[in-house]
């Protein structure tokens, strides 16, 4: 039947052009820690970053997610330090062959990067009963991360490098930035303008992991079966 309401589109493929340019986004974006520029990020390519968030898919149409931009060195000093101090912890987890080179990573651009941004989950934006959100209160955050996922991509067509630091106590970060209990910090990204990329995953680059076989993580119909044969 055709669209005579207005409120539909055409989904037609993309063109070729435009095709690879989201695959290329996709497979060249990297975790950017120590490559940053000193150059500002103007504030029409932040309400474009902004946007591409703000348009990932929600569960229940919830848009939980928030953004607090961190340029203050005092509020940065403050988060670095934090992060010190919870690597540090981290540190100690690991054997001690892995502890080595663990010591050797730079995991964040705290202080390096131009902007720091922190993207956040409001648990309960939408009320007490959200559609989709029934039967898993986690779907917030599930969303809220697809939110991260739509600016990273973003960042990376804007040329734009964006690092996740997660190495946090989250009560340390939660009284920096003055969070309210309802509300959860999901990313703490430092985005600067970048020239070079690693052409491979940093941490894939350093020896710390490879990249798993695609063809060894795909199952058919239940956990753990292939091409009907139990694995």
């Amino acid at each position: 039947m055709p669209n005579t309401s207005g409120e539909l589109a055409h989904a037609a493929p993309f063109n070729g052009d435009d095709k690879d340019a989201v695959y290329k986004a996709i497979l060249t974006r990297r975790d950017v820690r120590s490559q940053f520029l000193p150059r500002e990020i103007p504030d029409d390519v932040l309400n474009r970053l902004l946007m591409a968030a703000h348009h990932a898919p929600s569960v229940g149409f919830m848009q939980p997610w928030n953004f607090i931009f961190i340029k203050a060195a005092e509020t940065r000093n403050r988060i670095s330090d934090a992060f010190a101090k919870a690597n540090a912890e981290a540190a100690e987890l690991f054997s001690d062959k892995r502890k080595t080179l663990y010591s050797t990573l730079k995991l964040e651009g705290i202080k390096q990067s131009p902007i720091n941004l922190c993207i956040t989950c409001d648990r309960e934006r939408g009320g007490p009963v959200v559609l989709g959100r029934t039967h898993n209160r986690d779907t917030d955050l599930y969303s809220t991360v697809c939110a991260v996922q739509n600016l990273m991509l973003a960042a990376r067509a804007e040329g734009i490098g964006a690092g996740w630091v997660s190495i946090f106590n989250d009560a340390d970060i939660r009284e920096i930035l003055a969070l309210p209990e309802h509300v959860v910090p999901v990313a703490y990204l430092c985005l600067g303008y970048v020239e070079e990329l690693f052409q491979k995953p940093e941490l894939e680059v350093k020896g710390w992991r490879n990249r798993l076989d695609l063809q060894t993580l795909v199952f058919h119909d239940r956990w753990g079966e292939k091409d009907g044969e139990q694995v």
